[in-house]
């Protein structure tokens, strides 16, 4: 429990902005669960070699095994930094459209 000194609380993935377990890892000293704040006295840990998501490298490779490119490419996971950054890398390297959607934005796709 994160009350007790005693407990190491270990996340073992990415822990995306705005998430209690953000919150832990970036050292908070309570954080409110079920509408109650719980003060935060076990230790944090994280290893981030655990995480199921691939990184950049490992997509542009995957999306170079496509027998063409789409009409476009919409990045929808992960932090705004990030996104810009694959973004740039699958224009740069493969020449793709690649779009980032507002939150909420609809778009429509050819059948």
């Amino acid at each position: 429990e994160l009350p007790d000194p005693r407990n190491t609380v270990l996340f073992v993935g990415f822990q995306a902005a705005g998430t209690r377990g953000r919150q832990l890892i970036d050292g908070a000293k309570q954080v409110k669960i079920f509408g109650q704040y719980v003060p935060v006295h076990a230790k944090i840990e994280k290893i981030d070699a655990m995480s199921s998501h691939a990184d950049a490298g490992e997509i542009v490779r995957w999306l170079r095994t496509f027998p063409r490119a789409p009409k476009a490419t919409y990045l929808v996971h992960g932090e705004p930094a990030a996104q810009d950054a694959l973004k740039v890398r699958i224009t740069k390297e493969l020449g793709w459209n690649v779009e980032i959607p507002s939150h909420g934005q609809k778009v429509d796709l050819p059948l």
